[in-house]
């Protein structure tokens, strides 16, 4: 049965966790980025009006839904380094899960549902962006922007939270 201490766990992960992974996806993304010569790289943390700026981060009124980032011009501008950005949500995620798990094997951090829903969330994050698709927007999943990229032999740029432009 759905109770109070349910509810608040809810809030807790739709309002703290979940934009927690978000952040860590889209830091994955900026991370490769920035390794391949990004400039320019501005990140987006949620949807709808924007709320306020800080640095090349800006925060929208839907915090918790939805995050992305932009970039100008890389330095090193080929398929190999579009892969690694396409792909370093994810693998960020993977990474956090390894070693959020570790941390709860050696007993550094206590076995909770916070970690269980962050976790989840983080293998949630890793499915559909890696699910070859395009959004309702019409941009493709960070899989589908690869397949592309895979199977033409252009850079393309474009991915639903990770978008290069020229």
């Amino acid at each position: 049965m759905f109770g109070f201490d349910d509810f608040l766990k809810f809030i807790q992960a739709f309002f703290i966790i979940f934009p927690a992974v978000t952040l860590l996806h889209v830091l994955g993304h900026i991370f490769f980025a920035k390794i391949f010569g990004g400039k320019e790289i501005k990140v987006v943390i949620g949807c709808g009006k924007r709320l306020f700026s800080i640095g090349f981060v800006e925060i929208r009124k839907y915090y918790f839904w939805y995050g992305g980032c932009e970039y100008n011009h890389l330095t090193f501008d080929n398929r190999l380094s579009h892969s690694l950005i396409f792909l370093g949500g994810s693998l960020f995620n993977l990474v956090s899960i390894f070693i959020v798990n570790q941390l709860i094997w050696q007993q550094i951090l206590e076995p909770s549902i916070f970690w269980h829903q962050f976790i989840y969330f983080s293998f949630y994050f890793i499915f559909f962006a890696l699910l070859p698709m395009e959004y309702e927007n019409g941009s493709p999943s960070d899989g589908k922007a690869l397949y592309r990229l895979i199977r033409n032999k252009d850079v393309d740029k474009s991915s639903s939270d990770c978008q290069g432009r020229r």
